[in-house]
């Protein structure tokens, strides 16, 4: 596909965020269009990325080669109904949505209409960030393609086998950054009570963070092998280890991932459309 023009409805942070990833990428302003009700939104994403806007969803739907809906799950049922009937042959719709299955997508838009789903993750508004992908099978080659580069834009993306599995991506990474932001959370907290200023626990926690992940990612071993690296026998590290086992926070952990996926499931019954 050359040179396809992508249309974004809602022009929210996520948007933002992908629209600011593609630029930095080999996408031109000219391929990039986005629509949102807020009038001052439009205008602050035309004025930052020198792209075109409008309030007018249909206008762009019209116009586009992929249309990505990144609004709110509770209005993508009157968003995807008000769209034109006839949009360009073939369209690639693209949902950042939560709790929107695709069963529910084709029937708001047209039951042949290629689809794929994401759930992207907070940490691409850093260019670090994460996203599961279901594509339909209605969905081409070409068109997977292009999702990729989307979303590798501003990180990295997976493809998913089966669109139930979107429910566990969920659970892992799109909900995960909070995960990690409860345990900085309590470490700078115990950091404090261990004496430190809460200045010097924060940084030390961030910054031990950080590091981790930059290890766990560049390393060739698994996690578990590298946890074992670093715990001693009869050390610290594993004085401390000992305690989160048998306060079971590895199973508190899963049942907390659980209850996230199962959250996500009900959201789409919720949210779907029940017909």
């Amino acid at each position: 596909m050359t040179a396809p023009r992508i249309g974004f409805i809602g022009a929210g942070n996520m948007a933002s965020s992908l629209i600011g990833g593609m630029l930095q990428q080999n996408f031109k302003p000219a391929q990039l269009l986005a629509s949102d009700h807020n009038p001052e939104q439009c205008q602050r994403i035309a004025r930052q990325f020198g792209i075109s806007s409008s309030t007018d969803n249909a206008v762009l739907a019209a116009d586009c080669d992929v249309l990505l809906l990144a609004v709110k799950p509770q209005v993508m049922r009157e968003v995807c109904q008000a769209l034109p009937a006839m949009r360009k042959p073939g369209q690639l719709v693209i949902s950042i949505a939560a709790g929107i299955d695709c069963r529910s997508l084709s029937r708001w838009l047209g039951e042949d209409t290629p689809l794929v789903r994401c759930m992207p993750n907070t940490p691409s508004l850093y260019r670090q960030g994460v996203s599961g992908l279901y594509a339909t099978p209605s969905v081409s080659n070409a068109q997977k393609q292009l999702t990729e580069a989307i979303f590798n834009a501003v990180g990295i993306s997976l493809w998913l086998d089966q669109e139930s599995q979107i429910d566990a991506v969920t659970a892992v990474s799109g909900s995960g950054p909070a995960y990690f932001f409860y345990l900085m959370e309590a470490m700078i907290n115990a950091g404090e009570q261990l004496g430190l200023n809460r200045d010097t626990a924060e940084r030390l926690t961030l910054f031990t963070a950080l590091g981790a992940a930059e290890m766990a990612v560049q390393s060739e071993v698994d996690v578990a092998e590298l946890r074992r690296r670093v715990t001693s026998p009869g050390g610290t590290t594993e004085q401390a280890i000992g305690s989160f086992t048998a306060d079971q926070l590895p199973q508190s952990i899963a049942r907390g991932m659980q209850a996230a996926a199962r959250r996500a499931g009900e959201l789409a019954e919720q949210l779907g459309d029940k017909a």
